[in-house]
């Protein structure tokens, strides 16, 4: 049987999502750490850096709420006016001089920081995948391990295609992320699943959806050819000075069945989605750079109406965020 082909490009760009806080249910800290020490060896270590998606831009903006969301859910983001939302675009890996067009920069990612009424904080971290290439930590951590293990030199099969002929979703994950026009007219999904509480207490499960509200715009590799290395880092502010532009926020519904705990399993495309607002992007902060230092985005940093799954990504992410973020603090 052939080995089953995969980009080890794609595994330097997918090296993603596992970014986020610390959790009351934690996967073994020694995980996440070798998950990040394996980012270092792929990308190399750049002090003050994010261990993976280096290179990003941060935006202000608001949500606004719609009216069906405050039905599915009694979580104070959808029950009252719009709140302000701090937005991190971003490439992939942890090469802060990525070019923007890069294979290695898909996918991009948007990280959301909702400020609530109460005075509490939400996040929400997506990217341009419809699925991720691994269920868990410990097989995000072999993943990147043998793809540190399978340079241009390597003998095949090399690691990498050894780990994809028995992890399938690592060879067709990476096919679903193409490079966008702007940043602004992507598409960026949940991987991960969430449940919404209602207030009689009904769980559903659901996946996060950004929809460009001017439609997504991939380009063609000629295309990208012509880019310069920072023209999506570059674009979003000018364009956020003309207008604003805005995303519709939605939830796909899990029918029962449907498996919360695979990231590596989207759900069928006939299953129903609803509309949770509008996000809408006003402008660029003045200093990224400085701006995004402090940012810490947490999938766990929830609020009541939202609860995190039994998707043991959601705590992979946790944990390794928190290893990524110590590190660049120091």
């Amino acid at each position: 049987m052939p080995h089953a082909k995969i980009g080890r490009a794609f595994v330097l760009g997918v090296a993603l999502a596992l970014t986020t806080s610390i959790p009351a249910l934690a996967e073994d800290p020694s995980t996440a750490e070798q998950t990040i020490d394996a980012m270092n060896k792929l990308f190399d270590k750049h002090a003050g850096i994010r261990a993976n998606h280096a290179k990003g831009v941060v935006a202000e903006g608001s949500f606004t709420p719609s009216a069906e969301a405050a039905k599915i859910s009694k979580a104070s983001l959808f029950q009252g006016p719009a709140v302000p939302a701090t937005i991190r675009f971003s490439d992939a890996t942890g090469i802060p001089t990525i070019s923007d067009g890069a294979a290695n920069a898909n996918p991009h990612g948007m990280a959301l920081k909702f400020k609530l009424s109460d005075g509490a904080e939400m996040d929400v971290v997506v990217n341009a995948l419809k699925f991720f290439p691994v269920a868990t930590g410990e097989e995000f951590r072999g993943l990147l391990r043998a793809a540190a293990e399978s340079g241009p030199d390597a003998a095949h099969p090399t690691a990498l295609e050894r780990f994809a002929a028995t992890h399938p979703a690592a060879a067709t994950a990476g096919k679903t992320a193409k490079t966008p026009s702007s940043f602004a007219r992507q598409m960026y999904n949940g991987v991960n699943a969430f449940i919404f509480v209602d207030k009689d207490g009904k769980r559903q499960p659901f996946r996060y959806r950004f929809v460009p509200a001017g439609g997504e715009e991939i380009l063609t590799p000629e295309e990208v050819s012509k880019r310069e290395p920072n023209y999506l880092m570059e674009e979003i502010g000018p364009r956020l000075m003309k207008e604003p532009t805005s995303f519709r926020v939605l939830a796909q519904l899990a029918d029962p069945g449907d498996p919360t705990n695979d990231a590596t399993t989207p759900w069928p495309d006939d299953r129903k989605t609803i509309d949770l607002g509008t996000l809408t992007v006003t402008k660029a902060v003045p200093d990224s750079a400085e701006a995004e230092k402090a940012l810490l985005f947490m999938q766990n940093a929830l609020t009541d109406g939202i609860e995190v799954s039994d998707d043991p990504l959601i705590d992979a992410r946790v944990q390794a965020y928190a290893v990524s973020f110590g590190r660049r603090s120091q």
